[in-house]
């Protein structure tokens, strides 16, 4: 591999782990130092192609870190198996680029990185919100260009959330943690649309609501719908938190966005392919007072002609997820899963991912999707 672009760690090392992408601290270099693998970096800010992945792999690949912009398949798992691996981790917790199937008949142990991401990527979401709602974007530009003039009753009015409804699409882990700060932080009444009731989330607003009772304050509400079009027309925010399969590509389309209030507030923190970008495109420009935060786009980096045009969309780079904090806690878990693998320890199966980001972890992989398919042994302490 050329200079340029690959960066080796602990060069003397016997085994060899490729990692597709440089990332954030010292902790997960650290981690598979100690598991005696030499690391192999690769440089470049270009997503990698199959073929250059296949490259990487080489003869000899122990184990490999990948991104959640690769499309690792078929190919690729055939390709590490044959070279010796017996470890993948995908840098991020959710996996649609990754085909399991694949992986489990390669014999391939997937890994992810659950439990770092949630309060980061509800904050993002509700950074989104807020932004979008005030129009911090549309008005900022406004007095970058040298057009304010001076305060005027009619200036960027934008929308007050406070004791509204909140739809939520899958309340998850990041659903229900943006929940949370909606509803306690604004007193906005909650509907969500999961396949399964949230017992935790429903047990944790009659709390919330005794507490406001307590206080002399008017209750909030809390709902699941099983359809999600029911909650597109009650509510006057909808964040959408789901994974990204077959069932939920263009979840919101054009239909479905027409159901929305005209000056609905619409974020996606999850994946871009969950909205029809174009359908939104339309939507935005045809309903001025409809406004959009987006974190994710349908076809990532590029956007659907006329986005970014939009004065009532709100747009950043995939960001989510990017605090110092949970990025290199990412790369620690990402690393704990090759490392724990290539020293033959069993799989974690505690909800609790936090043991493993400082300290002396336990001998235990953090997170393996496919552990059971392949018959992995679980760590009992």
């Amino acid at each position: 591999m050329g200079s340029k672009k690959w960066h080796v760690h602990n060069p003397s090392a016997k085994k060899r782990v490729i990692v597709t992408k440089s990332l954030p601290g010292q902790r997960w270099l650290d981690i598979l130092a100690a598991a005696d693998c030499r690391i192999e970096v690769c440089t470049s800010s270009k997503v990698l192609e199959v073929e250059e992945i296949q490259k990487a792999i080489g003869n000899r690949c122990d184990g490999a870190i990948g991104q959640l912009t690769e499309s690792w398949g078929e190919e690729l798992f055939e390709a590490l198996q044959n070279a010796g691996g017996k470890a993948y981790s995908n840098y991020a917790v959710g996996f649609n680029n990754v085909d399991l199937e694949a992986a489990t008949r390669w014999q391939i142990p997937v890994g992810n990185t659950p439990g770092v991401l949630t309060e980061t990527t509800a904050e993002m979401a509700v950074t989104l919100t807020f932004a979008a709602a005030r129009r911090v974007c549309d008005s900022e530009r406004f007095l970058r260009e040298g057009k304010y003039q001076g305060w005027l009753p009619t200036l960027f009015l934008g929308e007050l959330l406070w004791r509204k409804n909140l739809g939520v699409v899958g309340l998850g882990r990041i659903g229900a943690a943006y929940a949370k700060m909606m509803v306690e932080g604004h007193k906005m009444n909650l509907l969500y649309c999961d396949l399964h009731p949230n017992k935790g989330m429903e047990a944790y607003m009659a709390a919330y609501n005794a507490f406001l009772k307590s206080q002399g304050e008017q209750p909030v509400t809390c709902k699941r719908v099983e359809k999600v079009e029911e909650l597109l027309a009650e509510a006057d925010c909808v964040s959408l938190h789901t994974i990204l399969d077959d069932t939920t590509h263009h979840l919101i389309n054009a239909g479905r966005l027409s159901l929305m209030k005209p000056n609905a507030i619409l974020i996606n923190t999850s994946r871009g392919p969950v909205i029809d970008e174009a359908a939104l495109v339309d939507h935005c420009r045809n309903q001025p007072e409809f406004k959009a935060g987006l974190d994710v786009f349908e076809d990532e980096p590029a956007l659907k002609p006329g986005l970014a045009d939009l004065p009532n969309v709100v747009i950043v780079p995939h960001i989510a997820s990017a605090t110092s904090w949970t990025r290199t806690g990412m790369a620690t878990l990402a690393a704990g899963n090759v490392a724990a693998i290539l020293q033959g320890f069993p799989v974690w199966e505690d909800a609790e991912i936090g043991v493993f980001l400082e300290g002396d972890p336990p001998k235990a992989a953090p997170s393996i999707l496919n552990a059971k398919e392949l018959g992995m042994a679980f760590y009992n302490g």
